[in-house]
């Protein structure tokens, strides 16, 4: 895996990308997580393993509904038929959906396919493993597609 500092300007483009067809399904959207936090706090998170480092990227709201978003953009170099969910990332998925339940928490991947940590879990209980353990891979074909989560685009009357 390449390091955070080349992950990070392909994951906050993904994330504004995401933020936005959020919105225009009339989505009320707010970033949350580190990268809302000051730099001297996400440097101190980069030093530990603590859940907060996996936190949504934003809570959303449409009327009474309320969501998380984790927006999970792959770099170029590793295109397959899999996504790769790190074992950190989906224990600390699991364990915010837990605590803070009934709100679900959606992976949105850079396709704009979307999964949510318990079906990672549940399709990769007995399917193929990163050899090192660290990442659950999933097949591509297995998310939902975005409109079929979020609805469809709201069109502007002329």
């Amino acid at each position: 895996m390449t390091s955070w500092q080349h992950r990070k300007p392909v994951g906050d483009v993904h994330e504004q990308h995401v933020a936005t067809a959020l919105r225009h399904r009339g989505w009320t959207v707010q970033p949350c997580g580190q990268g809302t936090y000051p730099p001297t706090i996400q440097q101190a998170l980069h030093r530990t393993r603590s859940a907060l480092r996996q936190f949504p990227d934003f809570i959303a709201a449409r009327g009474s509904e309320l969501i998380t978003i984790d927006a999970k953009d792959r770099m170029p170099s590793t295109q397959s038929d899999r996504y790769a969910i790190s074992t950190a990332t989906l224990n600390a998925g699991l364990l915010f959906t837990a605590a803070h339940a009934p709100t679900p928490l959606y992976y949105v991947f850079g396709d704009m396919k979307v999964l949510t940590p318990a079906e990672v879990l549940h399709y990769t209980q007995h399917a193929l493993r990163h050899h090192s353990g660290a990442y659950h891979l999933i097949r591509t074909d297995r998310a939902h597609p975005f409109d079929q989560v979020f609805g469809s685009a709201i069109t502007q009357a002329a």
